[in-house]
């Protein structure tokens, strides 16, 4: 995943976003924020973006469809620029948001049970009395 733009081609933003599925909005912010390296620039000062870029890209995307936060990108994508990072080290970031995302999972789990128990003692009765908003208005577990 190179940063460097000895690979670039003539792909414009809008063909990157294209390629990549990636929003064009979406590529100017990962640029903004340094997750993107800027690409160069044609004579008339137009970006172009390279196979570099696409991969880069295509990286972010899926580490973000796969949980990681920014900064965790940041991270991964600071072992792979500087290519001394080892597997051990990729492994240990892994490991970590996988931690995470089993947290989740538990908090998850415990909200569809609230939400399961209580929805199941609404009677769907044409009258204001509601277990569902009770749980919500009165901030107590569904029993």
């Amino acid at each position: 995943m190179a940063t460097d733009h000895s690979d670039a081609s003539e792909l414009k933003r809008s063909e990157l976003a294209r390629c990549t599925g990636c929003n064009l909005e979406t590529i100017r912010y990962y640029e903004s924020v340094g997750l993107m390296p800027d690409p160069p620039r044609s004579p008339a000062g137009h970006r172009r973006y390279g196979q570099a870029h696409v991969e880069r890209l295509n990286f972010i995307m899926r580490a973000r469809e796969l949980g990681f936060t920014m900064e965790e990108i940041r991270g991964l994508l600071s072992l792979v620029d500087r290519g001394s990072h080892t597997c051990a080290d990729v492994e240990k970031m892994g490991r970590h948001h996988l931690d995470v995302v089993r947290s989740k999972i538990r908090d998850l789990q415990g909200i569809e049970t609230i939400l399961s128990e209580t929805i199941s003692r609404c009677t769907g009765a044409s009258t204001p009395a509601c277990p569902l908003l009770d749980v919500l208005t009165n901030n107590h577990t569904a029993s």
